[in-house]
């Protein structure tokens, strides 16, 4: 069952009481219901079966649950997926810190030159780009360690950054990763045995992954619905880390205004959180006229 409302000067578009497109254009927004309604509602189904069986703070734990089993060298791997800005990355982290390791950028910072780093208890995070060379290197210099993928998508569209990572996620005993081409790099080996673990952080749904990484490597999907994202924001606005100078009871009115305008809102994530409360916490009387119009404008 289809609708369609106005609101605010947008068209909002309905599947089954699911919002699934909005526009200025109510042609646009009714071509889209006619030409994606089933496709709409086959994927509501599942995602709303998912949310039913695995609900999202359940599926954090399961983050901690292998990211930690990677901490242990129990799994060579594991990649987490789902939209930006609701807590993969500092998740991930805090989980190996948990876990007893230590971020190798803080360490080597702290630590005087000369002194013997035991790499088996450090993890290094790479952002961003990176050549399939880069990566060799990376692979080399942190063998022992786990290295945490955040947002380097990149990796994963490059054929030969691929190879190179099926070498250091086998299966077998001995993960072997070779570079069979000139290296013109006397400190790089063309052949060396990784015995570290991976992270992957990306923004990237499953079905674009790598089909040979996602099956040398535990999965886990967090991509959400906008109530998803509301349950998962309530729930790290408790924890103490959390802007921990502001007001429990501030941060519930600032949600309860995300969750006001939630359909239309430019984005929910916590950056949004954050600023509404930061707006919250100003004690200005017209606070949340500000934070709507920072929401939807």
């Amino acid at each position: 069952m289809t609708k369609i409302e106005l609101i605010n000067g947008k068209y909002h578009g309905y599947v089954n009481g699911n919002l699934v497109v909005k526009s200025t254009s109510k042609y646009y927004v009714e071509r889209q219901l006619k030409n994606h309604k089933e496709d709409v509602v086959v994927q509501i189904q599942k995602e709303e079966q998912k949310a039913v069986e695995f609900p999202i703070n359940e599926r954090f734990d399961f983050v901690k649950n292998v990211v930690d089993m990677v901490a242990q060298r129990q799994t060579p791997s594991v990649i987490i997926t789902g939209e930006g800005g609701l807590g993969k990355s500092f998740t991930v982290i805090k989980s190996l810190e948990s876990a007893g390791l230590k971020n190798m950028t803080t360490v080597l910072s702290e630590t005087d030159l000369g002194s013997v780093v035991m790499s088996k208890t450090m993890f290094v995070v790479i952002k961003g780009f990176s050549t399939a060379k880069a990566l060799y290197r990376t692979l080399y210099e942190n063998r022992n360690s786990i290295i945490v993928f955040d947002d380097c998508d990149s990796i994963q569209k490059d054929p030969d950054a691929v190879n190179i990572l099926k070498g250091a996620l086998d299966s077998f005993d001995k993960r072997i990763v070779t570079w069979n081409s000139e290296l013109r790099d006397p400190n790089l080996p063309r052949m060396f045995e990784f015995k570290g673990g991976i992270v992957f952080i990306s923004n990237l749904t499953p079905d674009r992954l790598d089909q040979a990484l996602k099956t040398r490597s535990m999965c886990i999907d967090l991509s959400m619905t906008v109530d998803q994202k509301l349950e998962r924001m309530d729930a790290i606005m408790r924890e103490p880390e959390f802007l921990p100078n502001i007001d429990l009871k501030m941060k519930e009115e600032s949600l309860s205004i995300i969750k006001k305008y939630r359909f239309d809102a430019k984005e929910i994530s916590l950056r949004t959180l954050i600023q509404t409360t930061k707006i919250r916490s100003t004690g200005r009387q017209n606070w949340e006229q500000m934070a709507k119009y920072v929401l939807i404008a």
